[in-house]
């Protein structure tokens, strides 16, 4: 947890020294997909949530902090993007790393999100997942695999991004 919380400070501070967060919009195909790793979170109401039970649909999973500045910048779009897939038959989860669900309640009054707010309180899930740092999104396929990863925030709601994870559901990637 500590090697994360490191790297994560690291990649957010270059980020803000790239003026721009959203310079990069594109996503990075992972040349061998592999299966994406398994997990049960509990959600903002304790509810229990694992990737397992999204197979067959694409699904977005971002992982995110309160404290980073660029997740901050990132989350409005991500809700935008929300508001736009939300019937298309693709899911969005936004894993919390190891922060309290006050935290998380707090910053969602001032960033109303209405999709899927998990909680990796320990760090555990985070851990298992090939995160480079806050913000790190990843695109699973209907089949489970982890076939699209970004480093740093983006412009979620961005239709050419959306393209992509639209495609996965029409199995035409």
């Amino acid at each position: 947890m500590i090697k994360l919380f490191y790297k994560t400070i690291l990649v957010g501070i270059f980020l803000l020294l790239s003026n721009n967060v959203f310079s990069e919009q594109s996503l990075t195909v992972l040349d061998k997909p592999i299966m994406a790793p398994d997990f049960s979170l509990q959600d903002m109401d304790g509810k229990t949530h694992k990737l397992s039970d999204y197979r067959g649909q694409p699904v977005i999973i971002n992982f995110w902090a309160t404290w980073c500045p660029p997740c901050r910048e990132e989350m409005p779009s991500m809700e935008r993007a929300w508001n736009k897939i939300k019937d298309q038959g693709i899911a969005m989860l936004a894993i919390n790393v190891g922060e309290s669900e006050d935290a998380i309640f707090t910053f969602t009054g001032n960033y109303p999100v209405s999709f899927t707010l998990l909680l990796d309180t320990t760090g555990t899930i985070t851990e298992q997942w090939p995160v480079k740092g806050l913000p790190t999104t990843f695109v699973v396929s209907p089949e489970g695999k982890l076939v699209y990863r970004a480093v740093g925030g983006r412009e979620w709601d961005d239709e050419e991004l959306l393209d992509h994870v639209r495609k996965l559901k029409k199995n035409e990637d």
